[in-house]
């Protein structure tokens, strides 16, 4: 099973920019397709962005297009979210999660995912 930490989190203010890190760790974590995931509180986890192991493919969550960018760095087994033109709807808890194939990653769970611990973003206007 891999483990992941997230880091990055913070305060930024309307238009500002984020990148959120996604340090993975196991024998097989650079086999994983990562992904990110946000949470505000009181509501449903939600898809932001994933990426196959190879770094080929990417997929992305509507509200998010064109803004954010999903990166993987396998020899650091590093997954990278970087966001620009943070809106106030942005904000909400980071999650970084790893699954066995990317299409699982469409979903909010399956049997096979790793979660980091979640890292808080906040965007003021």
């Amino acid at each position: 099973q891999v483990q992941l930490v997230e880091s990055g989190g913070g305060l930024v203010q309307v238009g500002g920019s984020l990148s959120l890190s996604c340090a993975a760790s196991g024998r097989t974590a650079s086999s994983y397709a990562m992904g990110w995931f946000r949470q505000v509180s009181g509501k449903e986890r939600q898809f932001v962005a994933a990426i196959d192991w190879s770094g080929t493919n990417t997929y992305y969550a509507d509200s998010v297009k064109g803004r954010f960018t999903i990166s993987r760095d396998n020899a650091r087994n590093t997954g990278i979210l970087q966001m620009n033109s943070l809106k106030p709807e942005d904000t909400a808890v980071y999650y970084c999660a790893a699954d066995t194939a990317v299409q699982a990653l469409l979903q909010v769970t399956s049997q096979h995912r790793a979660w980091g611990q979640g890292t808080q973003v906040t965007v003021s206007s």
